[in-house]
């Protein structure tokens, strides 16, 4: 009797590790959910929490962002701590792909840079049409500029234009220079409380609400333009990266119905992202 009851319990035990291990294995077969790294301009500009529940619907994947500036965004995926990366520094992008890190960089859209700055202008720029003149103006009056310093994609383009201005910025940076090393809503916001200047993307710019005494200054600019690309983390260097699923949201994002969905994000009546995925030099 005793041994007919160890083997019931034993056989018992049995079943119920089975039944954990099947259940456990059903969940992972029905978890649709990847991770995406990206940029603070697609989170603050509000394009997410107006894209993703859309995905939800179109592909059953939910998608849990990770918003950093850019480098940080693209050293997370280094690490295989997320299963796509989608991002704004075009030149950060090619050297992730050709370091193996991704095997294709896909562009998804754009939109442009703003300089933004009080409306005292104490630099005299508004409606300047060269931004580099405008960077020169600010810097020669010392008037106040507030810099991400983040790695992101805004504060590569901010280095670039302060290169293409013919400034050395980290040789002529003082205290009317400021780096803070926060996103763009956290610029914006340390802007708008000192009267400052500060690059920002149109998008992130247009869904900002504490605007106080700022306004934009200079845009148009070819220089201003600015590209985003997506891309799938490599699956060969990280074995978790859920390449089905990661490939699945980049091909809607790319999709006809993918870009026609982001061409419909608007704030306030502003369309704040045009899509190019079929533009082959993007």
């Amino acid at each position: 009797m005793k041994t007919f009851r160890n083997f019931s319990r034993h056989l018992i035990a049995l079943t119920l590790g089975a039944m954990v291990l099947t259940v456990a294995s059903c969940a992972a077969k029905n978890d649709k959910s990847i991770v995406v790294a990206s940029t603070t301009s697609t989170q603050d500009s509000g394009l997410f929490d107006y894209l993703l529940p859309i995905v939800k619907e179109r592909t059953g994947i939910t998608v849990e962002v990770i918003a950093q500036g850019t480098g940080q965004a693209l050293d997370t995926a280094r690490r295989g701590d997320a299963d796509v990366v989608f991002v704004h520094a075009r030149s950060e992008e090619l050297k992730f792909v050709a370091a193996g890190e991704s095997l294709k960089r896909y562009p998804v859209m754009y939109n442009d840079f703003v300089l933004i700055g009080p409306k005292s202008d104490p630099a005299g720029i508004a409606g300047m049409k060269k931004v580099e003149r405008a960077l020169q103006a600010i810097k020669e009056k010392g008037a106040t500029f507030i810099s991400r310093g983040d790695r992101s994609g805004t504060h590569i383009a901010e280095l670039n234009l302060w290169k293409s201005a013919g400034i050395d910025i980290d040789q002529a940076k003082g205290p009317w220079y400021q780096s803070i090393g926060q996103g763009m809503g956290a610029a914006l916001n340390t802007a708008s409380a000192s009267n400052a200047y500060v690059l920002s993307d149109r998008g992130t710019w247009i869904h900002f609400k504490n605007k106080g005494e700022l306004q934009i200054v200079v845009q148009g600019d070819a220089r201003l333009f600015n590209q985003y690309g997506v891309m799938l983390v490599n699956p060969e260097k990280h074995s978790n990266v859920k390449k089905i699923l990661g490939q699945e949201f980049i091909d809607y994002l790319i999709s006809p119905a993918g870009q026609a969905d982001i061409a419909r994000y608007k704030v306030e009546d502003q369309q704040l992202f045009y899509p190019n995925a079929n533009d082959p030099n993007a």
